[in-house]
């Protein structure tokens, strides 16, 4: 049995039954399993910043709404950690900051927040000694980002230009033009030294997303999409050099594909791109060399099998990494010609987020485990990285099941990773209720940290007596290149009897019951879940679509990347071969429908259009009128739920759907109404 124990064993604990009762704002006096109104209250790290003096990290906490008083966003609130005392404070926490950093120079931290009655974010300065955020400079538009100079007086920032002005229509109606009217997103620099700073735009032409000024900070690197699609800013971002004088373009480099960041050479004369490979890599996850007078990229670890995750240059001859090594995450260095690969904190525990840097050496990370979501960690002096906060304390009370590395054969022999929890109590030799977690992209992967959270059952679900396997299919990230291409041009296909073989392989090992085998996710995980309740029904008891993909043909013909469906996915225009499409689509096997299926959408969702749920709800309405079926759809929701009402509803039904159809009788449908009590 090849499993790989990462977390310690638990007890049995029974679920309570809460829902819409009353909001848990402290943790209860005995212990318990995780509920669904604890993963709504959760606070989380967003990000961490560590001071160049190494004495001070500044952080954002992710602090979500009652969703009983209010369906809002979460809030992301400031902190400061003194890393000599371990202590934190909350430093601002008036409205939501983004964009946090110190300024260079300055014993202060920016950020961009809108206070009440502002329509814009602005830039903020607020000294680490306290005192009141001030100010600092207000563009016409929102600002989006920013980057400091090296001496903390210029800044680049990027805003939307100013709208363009019409006349006004003479008819008692406006309609709305598709895709028309769009604003591009500019790039400017400013030099906040001298009184009535004056904006310059960089010429760039088109939308600037990343900005990266030199070591003499003379120029600035950005990266310029065509236009402000969605498409675009995936597919098309081209890398240039700008004179941070008078804006003018001097270089261009000749890349291709997905980008994520640039890294400037300590002297100047290279840049580092953390990209893809080519055109047809679905991700930015590889290190791309380059000079900075211009050139194609080279991809220094083209063998590397896994994900740079982040990257930053810290010497003329070292690159400074954090990656993805299958489920598990890596820090270490590179050189820039590709040599010298070593591991400073080496793949395992914890999942490790991001980082940043001190002038000393040391290091802050954003990273999580199995026990908990993310937090600061602090690395100094080549000490292993050291946790230093602990926003959710009442979870060192809960209950919580074991969580597994398991590596598995699929049927063609390729060896397929996963995480499993265990349910809290597990019992070895007894069969237990599986709920299969499937994730989006199919680019993307599950990392060995916390995955519980509003629409992944995780934990609520070990507390409620069910095992969740997350298995990372083939076309996952994490894995290197030619793993991440093996799914392209096979939707469907071999990538979805991956899933089906790692349930054959907890049936095996005696933890999943072969009758009570549930399946959810969203987006391509909500087409995994569409194919496994239509193609594979007769293994799957019930499903939890959201967000889904249930027609190839409609779902090309209504999304917003029709580009990065054919450059990185399908490889070939839908039109080139109509019925391998339909017959890869849910709704041409619904016939075959027995799986009780929850689907839920996103009413504004424009990457998957709400008509893709519609569509397989109709067929399956009028077609297979005897199988269990609901349709929900969240006004105000596009794809991915932010909200908090939403979430917490999404979340609840998703977890009484599961209990209903694996646990229960699952005779009538779950009642329509969350407001009072249906579980024990």
């Amino acid at each position: 049995m090849n499993i790989q124990r990462t977390g310690t064993a638990v007890s049995a604990i029974t679920l309570l039954g809460m829902l819409l009762m009353g909001w848990i704002t402290s943790p209860p006096a005995r212990a318990q399993g995780l509920t669904e109104e604890q993963v709504a209250s959760m606070s989380m790290v967003a990000d961490a910043h560590l001071s160049p003096d190494a004495l001070h990290v500044a952080y954002t906490l992710l602090v979500q709404a009652d969703p009983t008083r209010e369906n809002a966003t979460a809030s992301r609130h400031l902190y400061v950690l003194d890393t000599e005392s371990g202590n934190s404070r909350p430093f601002y926490t008036a409205g939501t900051v983004s964009a946090v950093d110190f300024r260079p120079d300055r014993t202060a931290i920016t950020f961009l927040t809108r206070r009440e009655g502002e329509n814009e974010n602005a830039l903020y300065e607020l000294p680490l000694d306290g005192g009141e955020a001030r100010e600092i400079y207000r563009f016409e538009t929102s600002i989006t980002g920013y980057q400091w100079s090296s001496g903390g007086d210029r800044l680049a920032f990027t805003a939307r230009e100013p709208d363009r002005e019409e006349a006004a229509s003479t008819l008692p109606y406006e309609p709305e033009l598709f895709e028309e009217g769009f604003t591009h997103q500019r790039a400017y620099i400013v030099d906040l030294s001298v009184q009535r700073p004056q904006a310059e735009p960089v010429q760039a032409g088109g939308t600037v997303y990343l900005m990266s000024w030199s070591p003499e900070n003379d120029r600035l690197a950005i990266t310029v999409a065509p236009t402000p699609a969605i498409d675009d800013f995936y597919m098309s971002q081209q890398v240039k050099v700008a004179d941070a004088g008078n804006g003018q373009i001097i270089s261009e480099i000749d890349n291709e594909g997905k980008i994520g960041q640039i890294e400037w050479s300590p002297d100047g004369q290279q840049l580092a791109l953390r990209a893809g490979n080519d055109i047809n890599d679905p991700i930015d996850g590889r290190i791309m060399v380059v000079s900075a007078d211009g050139g194609r990229p080279e991809n220094i670890r083209p063998d590397f099998e896994g994900k740079f995750e982040q990257i930053m240059w810290v010497e003329d001859h070292a690159i400074r990494f954090l990656a993805s090594e299958g489920p598990q995450t890596s820090f270490g260095t590179i050189r820039p010609d590709g040599s010298g690969f070593a591991h400073q904190v080496p793949p395992g525990d914890p999942n490790f987020i991001s980082f940043s840097k001190a002038g000393d050496g040391s290091f802050a990370f954003v990273a999580g485990t199995p026990e908990h979501p993310p937090e600061v960690y602090l690395m100094k002096g080549g000490q292993n990285p050291r946790r230093m906060t602990w926003s959710n304390e009442w979870l060192d009370d809960i209950v919580l099941g074991n969580q597994l590395i398991v590596r598995y054969e699929a049927r063609d022999g390729l060896e397929i990773e996963g995480l499993l929890i265990l349910p809290a109590g597990y019992q070895e030799g007894q069969a237990y209720p599986l709920i299969v977690t499937v994730h989006g992209g199919p680019e993307a992967h599950y990392s060995n940290g916390w995955l519980t959270a509003y629409s992944m059952p995780g934990q609520v679900g070990a507390a409620g007596g069910f095992a969740v396997f997350y298995p990372n299919y083939r076309g996952s990230t994490g894995r290197g290149i030619e793993f991440v291409k093996t799914s392209q041009g096979d939707a469907a296909g071999a990538e979805f009897d991956d899933i089906v073989d790692g349930v054959d392989y907890l049936i095996e090992q005696g933890i999943a019951d072969a009758g009570r085998v549930g399946v959810t996710g969203g987006s391509y995980g909500g087409y995994a879940t569409a194919w496994m309740s239509t193609y594979y029904s007769h293994r799957f008891a019930a499903g939890v679509m959201n967000v889904g993909i249930s027609n190839l043909h409609s779902k090309w013909g209504t999304s917003d990347i029709p580009q990065e469906l054919y450059l990185v996915h399908s490889l070939e225009w839908y039109w080139q071969d109509w019925q391998k499409y339909l017959e890869r689509s849910p709704i041409f096997h619904v016939d075959n429908a027995q799986t009780a299926l929850l689907i839920a959408h996103g009413a504004e969702d424009t990457r998957v259009h709400p008509g893709q749920s519609l569509e397989l709800h109709r067929h399956l309405k009028v077609r297979k009128p005897e199988v269990p079926l609901r349709l929900v759809f969240y006004p105000g929701e596009g794809h991915g739920y932010i909200h908090s009402t939403a979430r917490y509803d999404y979340n609840l039904r998703m977890m009484r759907w599961f209990t209903h159809y694996l646990k229960e009788d699952g005779e009538d449908l779950p009642g329509a109404s969350l407001t009072s009590p249906d579980r024990e």
